[in-house]
């Protein structure tokens, strides 16, 4: 985990704490294993998961088409939209993603959200800039026009750092966020035990009270 995507991993009192950490202990309660929460920049996390460092990712990971041709992926536990976040007194110049036209976006280093910028029939004009904190800052700033991060995290980051941000119009991609594996017979092996435990909180809705509990709401399920 980054420790860095607030509410779903962050650190408080030194503790690694939100919506993945006690994703991460019902799914182990479940199979009967142990974990243990590394903490690693986002952009580092694919190679530690490469490198046989980590087991797996739990860190709002969204599926995408390269990285399933990479990794093994567990089924979807949440699921999302991609949302254009502004600075107050903007809300005139950029109403949505169409308006990204011209600006300077910012989006987490390592993260899906620049190939969803990168794939836009405009995308040759729009100026993305990528780095690992702080984009939300630098967003109230006026340092970058906008940031792209997943709808949940921006509501829940202008709510709880109380930054003059505001969402600007609506998900412009759906995304879902799941744990890769090594794409090997044990990365194989675990992704299908660990499935079957994501499978049963799903259904007795412990999953559903976890995304209660931090988000407001259950992202779940579609």
């Amino acid at each position: 985990m980054s420790g860095n995507y607030y509410p779903f991993t962050f650190v408080e009192k030194d503790k690694m704490q939100g919506f993945e950490v006690d994703f991460i202990n019902a799914v182990v309660n479940e199979t009967g294993d142990a974990v243990e929460i590394v903490k690693i920049d986002f952009s580092g996390l694919i190679t530690a998961l490469e490198s046989n460092r980590i087991d797996t990712i739990a860190n709002e990971f969204t599926i995408t088409p390269e990285r399933q041709a990479k990794f093994a992926f567990s089924q979807p536990y949440v699921y999302d939209g991609a949302q254009v976040v502004i600075k107050k007194g903007d809300e005139d110049k950029i109403k949505g993603v169409d308006d990204l036209k011209g600006k300077t976006v910012a989006v987490n280093l390592g993260s899906n959200f620049e190939q969803l910028l990168r794939a836009l029939p405009y995308s040759s004009e729009i100026a993305v800039k990528t780095y690992d904190k702080n984009i939300e800052r630098d967003t109230a700033l006026g340092r970058v026009d906008a940031f792209v991060m997943d709808r949940v995290s921006s509501t829940q980051v202008i709510k709880e750092k109380k930054l003059p941000l505001l969402l600007a119009g609506k998900p412009f991609s759906e995304i879902q966020n799941a744990l890769p594996f090594r794409n090997d017979e044990k990365g194989r092996a675990l992704r299908d035990k660990l499935d079957i435990a994501i499978s049963k909180l799903l259904q007795n809705g412990t999953l559903s009270e976890i995304s209660t509990k931090w988000l407001g709401k259950d992202v779940t399920k579609r």
